[in-house]
Formats: structure tokens, sequence, C-alpha cells
């Protein structure tokens, strides 16, 4: 059974990273230095928006799933920061760059996406009693930040995409955690 509830929550991580994957080796335009992981589900300038834009709406989908079915037995506020999480992730598929015309609104979503991560490391770090597992995603969230701001401020790297990638690295390990965390207290019930 243990088995059977992390496949899902692991399946929320790979694939949309799966999908990511495959629509970078299939646009030999895509930098990840240069460019936002988003030009890929781009919906006129990218031929693999479909699959770029199923995965991180499968994706958002199985963790809004996760965070209400699994997480909730561990954490209240984790399944709220989680729900949003892949909400936003949807949103992020949905209004892809096509809609940055609209007052920038593909824009807004995914500074809402990863603003939602950091949310979601600091609930970690708040609610875990490990005391190395308090710092290390507010360490990670350090790093993330910085990632950002370098990007944001001085265009290193140029594109998003490299920020955005250590954004999502920073929390699955948590969001992994939490699930297994939420998995032994099943258990014992």
């Amino acid at each position: 059974m243990k088995k059977y509830l992390l496949a899902v929550p692991l399946a929320s991580i790979v694939i949309p990273l799966i999908c990511i994957a495959i629509s970078a080796t299939l646009s030999p335009w895509f930098n990840i230095v240069n460019n936002a992981l988003s030009d890929l589900g781009h919906a006129i300038n990218s031929n693999v928006s479909p699959i770029f834009n199923f995965g991180l709406s499968l994706g958002g989908s199985l963790i809004i799933i996760v965070a209400t079915t699994i997480i909730l037995r561990y954490s209240k506020a984790l399944t709220i920061s989680l729900t949003l999480n892949g909400y936003t992730l949807i949103l992020v598929a949905v209004f892809d760059e096509v809609y940055n015309k609209y007052g920038r609104l593909h824009f807004w979503v995914s500074v809402a996406f990863f603003i939602s991560l950091a949310i979601s490391l600091i609930v970690y770090s708040i609610i875990t009693p490990n005391k190395i597992k308090k710092i290390v995603p507010l360490i990670l969230l350090t790093i993330t930040i910085t990632s950002w701001i370098l990007h944001l401020f001085y265009k290193i790297p140029r594109g998003a995409a490299i920020p955005e990638l250590i954004s999502i690295f920073a929390v699955a390990p948590f969001y992994i955690d939490a699930t297994l965390k939420s998995i032994k207290i099943e258990k014992h019930h």
C-alpha cells in the first residue's frame, strides 16, 4: 500500500519534468540559459506546447490530489500551500505565454506559482520537528531567492529556466518527505 501511495506524488513531479525534458529535446531553438521553461509552452511559437502544457496541467492536478488526500493527514497548512502550488501550476499551463498580451497574465500566474513554492518551503520548515529539516529548506529557499535575484536584476542567466528548475528541485524533496510522513501516519491509524 505504501508504494502505491508514493506513486502519485512521484508522478506529480516526474510527469511535468519528463514533459519539460521531451519538449526541450524536441526544440532545437530552446536554450536552458537563454529561455524560460514557459517558452516551450507558447501555443503559437512552440510546436511542443501541447506536450509541455499537458505535463504542467497533469502535474498540477496530481499535486492537488496528493495535497488533499495524502498530505492532509500530516499538515493542513502544507495541504493549503501545496494545493496552491498545484493550482498555480495548472494556471501556468492554461494561461501560456500567448496570454502575456493580456496584462502579462502568464507572467503573473508564473510569479504566483514560484511564490507558492517558496511558501511551501517556509511552511514545511515551520511544521517539521526535525531541526536539520527545519534549516535545510530555508537554506534552499535562500539559494532559490538568490538565483531569482541574479536573474531578475543582473540577467544572470539571461533566461528564467535555471532559477525555475532550482525552485522546483528545492521543494521536491520536502514534498516527498511530507508524503512519506503522511503515509506513516496512515499506517499507524
